[in-house]
């Protein structure tokens, strides 16, 4: 088994180790006696960094993913073969610290977090993930508000700020059983690591924490949803939290100058904006609907009637397919026996057939054969079909011989 470095010292960027075995395929990689590398567990990310090649071969390369294997071994995967290293080789590890860094704030902000839960409100984590921008809680409750999520935040942040110790520990789990954990983990070894943040939190973990809660500097809870097994929390804590902040900041800036407001006067003037935008989309549904009343009252009196019904074939530059299917609606409602065939160029190429109920053709089977030509998809029922058309050109000519195919 690859002895552990950073369970003694989360705070160990540098070490030398000996290389126990090389990995070739499916990428290349490296399996080392000792390593300070963390492996993806628990919900926290792997560590980054570099290997270094020693006995007088500087050879540097990047480590770009640290897994573990079954048999308790850490894979250290390369972006490229290290060159004349072999089992047996001593090589130099680097960290990089500031992904590190990240990583400790968000692990122990994780577990003062799910601790202030459990004193307030009773609510245990059940699940923890640590991605690259934010990470997340999945606390078992069937509730949670805002005011809860505020005054757990609020708890949170001043554990941080009373700076206290963070001390690891190793115990077997029969004195585990007896110390008051959070959460006893699975009885699947016979000696746990315990993260003891002083007088608040205890609980067996083998992740890289900081020493002192100051060390955390800060955690901001974000959004919270509902998810299968209760809710789901977003928090960020450290730098991390800083960049979040400000990154929320200058959008919000952003948009509050588009209103010509200030920031804390966004959400009014959005609230503003939506009413208008529904108000204009419920005017513009009403002219489109008056608009192809009066369309198509007029394409029925210029359209010559034959055998008792009449065909009316139209091709627009500038009309969306909503527009052609009210139109052709409104064509097949206004008489009794009106076939219409319509299309558009703009901004998409489309097609609309309708007939008035009764007539006996197959608006559906029709479309399907003229959208053959036009290189496009549609479909429908009996007396009203839509489709995209691949292409405009030929539109015209696709709508003529459809009607032609039409005995009346």
């Amino acid at each position: 088994m690859t002895d552990r470095l950073y369970y003694r010292d989360s705070f160990l960027y540098d070490f030398d180790a000996k290389v126990d075995s090389v990995v070739e395929s499916p990428r290349p990689g490296l399996v080392l006696d000792r390593s300070a590398f963390y492996p993806t567990s628990g919900g926290q990310i792997y560590d980054t960094g570099w290997i270094v090649a020693g006995g007088g071969n500087d050879a540097k390369v990047r480590v770009t993913e640290v897994a573990d294997t079954e048999d308790g071994r850490i894979v250290h995967y390369l972006d490229a073969p290290l060159k004349n290293i072999q089992a047996g080789s001593r090589i130099h590890g680097e960290i990089d610290a500031t992904r590190r860094r990240d990583h400790m704030q968000q692990h122990s902000a994780q577990h003062v977090l799910s601790a202030a839960f459990v004193r307030l409100f009773g609510m245990a984590t059940v699940s923890f993930h640590m991605g690259d921008d934010y990470c997340s809680i999945d606390l078992d409750t069937p509730s949670l508000s805002q005011a809860q999520i505020e005054a757990a935040e609020r708890m949170t942040n001043e554990i941080v700020l009373e700076d206290r110790p963070v001390d690891v520990r190793f115990v077997s789990r029969e004195e585990a059983a007896e110390l008051g954990l959070r959460k006893l983990p699975p009885a699947s070894r016979e000696q746990l690591r315990l993260i003891d943040v002083y007088d608040f939190d205890l609980s067996a973990c083998g992740g890289t924490h900081v020493s002192r809660t100051g060390q955390i500097a800060g955690v901001l809870l974000r959004k919270f949803e509902k998810v299968r097994q209760g809710y789901r929390v977003e928090f960020v804590a450290g730098l991390r939290a800083v960049a979040t902040a400000r990154r929320d900041f200058s959008t919000l800036t952003e948009t509050a100058a588009l209103f010509s407001a200030n920031i804390y006067d966004v959400p009014q003037q959005a609230r503003k904006a939506l009413e208008e935008v529904r108000l204009l989309r419920k005017q513009r549904e009403q002219s489109q609907e008056e608009l192809a009343d009066a369309l198509a009252a007029n394409l029925l009196g210029e359209t010559a009637e034959r055998n008792g019904r009449k065909l009316v074939m139209r091709v627009f530059s500038d009309r969306e397919l909503n527009f052609l299917k009210l139109l052709g609606q409104k064509i097949t409602r206004q008489s009794p026996a009106a076939i219409a065939l319509l299309g558009t160029t703009t901004p998409q190429p489309a097609v609309v057939f309708a007939q008035s109920a009764g007539l006996p053709y197959d608006m559906g089977a029709l479309l399907k054969e003229t959208m053959l030509k036009l290189g496009g998809r549609g479909g429908g029922t009996k007396d009203l079909a839509q489709g995209g058309a691949g292409k405009s050109e030929g539109l015209e000519e696709a709508l003529r011989a459809a009607g032609e195919t039409l005995s009346l």
